[in-house]
């Protein structure tokens, strides 16, 4: 059973992986809005389908004129799905009406969340949520002119509850937040909870903490808060601990509003806040990097090399996203994700790789980012727009390791091992090398520098192998294949690198490994 439900949440997340981010949360807020209609014409949502056809009419005017703007003065690149990202989300935080003025309220948030990308940001990453910056001016200027309106988070009602549920899981799990945003959840309720109860004992009224509980959760924006706004990479930190304090941070500011004289310091205001512990935590710089050269390491894996523009920090095993901007992008936009190959202390040099079928090889066709990429010459600058992940090295040196690495997926781990080295650490290291023929065993001589014993998975004779490596002849990779090589695995961290089919096939082994840190990969 459970191994089924693992190849079936594998099966998902290889196709949610041929989706970029921005789109698969464009395309659930596109079926939010549907349903949004639909609901509204029998009158089970407070807006009427005028209202809400209106209100997002004004709010896609309003975001694209100001990306247009910034694209023709400032020479920024158009982020036209990010705007209509924006005033999706806007549309669901503002109340959305027919009144002339109030439309200007409209205009004016959406406005001022599409200029918030550029003038409130640091070195080309914006700091705070483009929609709850919006929000927040609008609630703010109502106070002096209050027929502009406010924000009204009318999206938290029973009737949309199951939508944002069902569309935010196939955005979170694309964006591997779902346990951030439960950390989220349940301090928010938490909070709420404690809050209205006290408020019923004050006012001398019964609590019935079951009602109290499900209309914290079905009846308030904390789904949507937590799934569309608080989840956005471009506004977390990197670590994963760091994520849970923010969601944190703002679960308690969000369930217990703190009043702020005429304003109160409800959702998207708690959101701002915990956008700025999150800067607080890394000051997210979107680093430019050179493009120094490109080299075929492999029949099938090109490496490029860079030198980083400006001062960079990542740790060993982490992943950066690259954005290569080019006309007619697939589904998947412009930006993608690569695990660094180099060490810290190769700066500023960084390598990543990737794989790259030859013309007439039989490969999959490459994507328009992968043809856009190839068509970068030496000498090009690229933006890097983040770096994230803790596929890292376990912070006790004494914890025996098993690496478990398919195909392009030892990337991380040259990276792990490379800093190692440099740094005179030794550990109790085993890695596990699967690759389609000996020909594929990418970066050798950086694994073989490292001196950590390698037992190596291709269907061919890889030949003379460094020392400490063997091949594993006739050994099936499977887990009991996996057993019989590394016997000790029960004694081990395992941390594995691979396509999410390679992790469905050794979960059984893997779950006898005291810890288990996966880094799954659907290509590029």
């Amino acid at each position: 059973m459970i191994g089924w439900l693992t190849a079936g949440w594998n099966r998902v997340f290889a196709v949610l992986g041929k989706v970029s981010m921005y789109r698969m949360v464009f395309l659930a807020l596109l079926g939010l809005t549907v349903v949004a209609f639909g609901v509204s014409f029998f009158g089970l949502v407070a807006p009427s389908p005028l209202e809400l056809l209106a209100t997002l009419a004004v709010l896609a005017v309003a975001c694209g004129i100001v990306d247009v703007v910034a694209h023709r003065i400032i020479g920024q690149s158009l982020r036209l799905e990010s705007s209509v990202i924006t005033a999706f989300i806007l549309l669901f935080v503002l109340r959305p009406t027919l009144e002339p003025v109030a439309l200007v309220g409209v205009a004016l948030a959406g406005a001022v969340a599409a200029a918030s990308k550029y003038l409130l940001a640091w070195r080309g990453r914006h700091i705070f949520n483009p929609a709850a910056v919006g929000a927040g001016v609008l609630t703010i200027v109502s106070i002096w002119i209050p027929a502009l309106g406010a924000s009204a988070w009318w999206v938290g009602t029973p009737v949309l509850a199951a939508p944002v549920v069902i569309l935010g899981l196939a955005v979170l799990w694309r964006t591997e937040k779902i346990r951030m945003v439960l950390v989220f959840l349940l301090v928010a309720v938490a909070v709420g909870f404690a809050r209205t109860s006290i408020q019923y004992q004050t006012a001398g009224l019964a609590v019935d903490a079951l009602t109290i509980f499900w209309s914290l959760l079905w009846s308030s924006p904390f789904l949507f808060l937590g799934v569309f706004m608080l989840s956005e990479p471009l506004t977390l930190p990197p670590r994963r601990w760091q994520q849970f304090l923010v969601a944190g941070v703002v679960g308690v500011l969000a369930g217990w509003p703190i009043s702020l004289g005429e304003i109160t310091l409800g959702q998207e205001r708690a959101l701002l806040v915990g956008n700025l512990v999150a800067f607080a935590f890394s000051v997210r710089a979107a680093v430019r990097l050179t493009l120094d050269s490109r080299e075929m390491i492999t029949p099938t894996v090109r490496m490029l090399t860079f030198t980083a523009k400006r001062r960079i920090h990542f740790l060993p095993g982490q992943y950066l996203e690259l954005d290569v901007p080019h006309r007619r992008p697939d589904a998947r936009g412009t930006r993608r994700e690569f695990s660094i190959a180099s060490a810290p202390e190769d700066l500023p040099a960084i390598r990543i790789a990737f794989r790259e079928y030859p013309a007439g090889s039989g490969g999959p066709a490459p994507s328009s980012y992968k043809r856009a990429l190839a068509e970068v010459d030496a000498g090009a600058s690229l933006a890097v727009t983040g770096i994230w992940g803790d596929f890292v090295l376990p912070n006790r040196a004494e914890t025996p390791l098993l690496m478990v690495a398919a195909g392009i997926g030892i990337t991380p781990f040259v990276s792990q091992l490379r800093h190692l080295q440099a740094s005179g650490q030794h550990r109790d290291i085993v890695l596990v090398y699967v690759a389609s023929e000996a020909a594929e065993l990418a970066f050798r001589d950086d694994i073989a520098a490292s001196g950590v014993p390698v037992v190596v998975f291709t269907r061919d004779d890889p030949g003379p192998l460094p020392q400490n490596w063997q091949w594993a002849r006739g050994v099936r990779l499977d887990a009991p294949g996996l057993l019989q090589v590394v016997p000790d695995l029960h004694a081990r961290h395992a941390a594995i690198s691979g396509p999410p089919r390679l992790i469905a096939d050794l979960a059984p082994a893997l779950e006898r490994a005291k810890s288990v840190t996966t880094d799954a990969f659907s290509g590029y």
